[in-house]
């Protein structure tokens, strides 16, 4: 793997993105969170291909960003940009999220929403 496909796996980026999941998991909903999770898992597991990490680095990275085309404090439509970005992404990348991905997100879906 390359360092310019890992970026979001590593460092402060990482960290933004288990902040920000973190900190806006019950605002943002468990459908959002969902799709972030199964894509970061997606991305950190070797065997997805390059083209598909570039993917799943955009929408992440859209999601973690703090400036949005719809800012995530408006009430009910704040996170539908969000969602839109990561559902088109994992649209693409459904080939390469395994059943092990699907599991790890629930197990943090659980912690977050229980």
């Amino acid at each position: 793997m390359n360092n310019k496909s890992d970026s979001l796996s590593k460092g402060n980026e990482e960290s933004s993105f288990w902040e920000k999941i973190k900190g806006y998991a019950l605002t943002a909903g468990k459908e959002v969170i969902e799709k972030a999770l199964l894509l970061y898992y997606a991305l950190i597991d070797s065997d997805t291909p390059i083209w598909a990490k570039t993917v799943i680095i955009g929408a992440l990275g859209y999601f973690i960003t703090p400036i949005d085309a719809i800012p995530d404090l408006t009430p009910a439509v704040g996170y539908s940009d969000d969602l839109g970005a990561l559902a088109y992404a994992l649209a693409i990348v459904v080939a390469h999220i395994k059943p092990e991905h699907k599991i790890k997100a629930q197990e943090k879906l659980k912690t977050w929403f229980s």
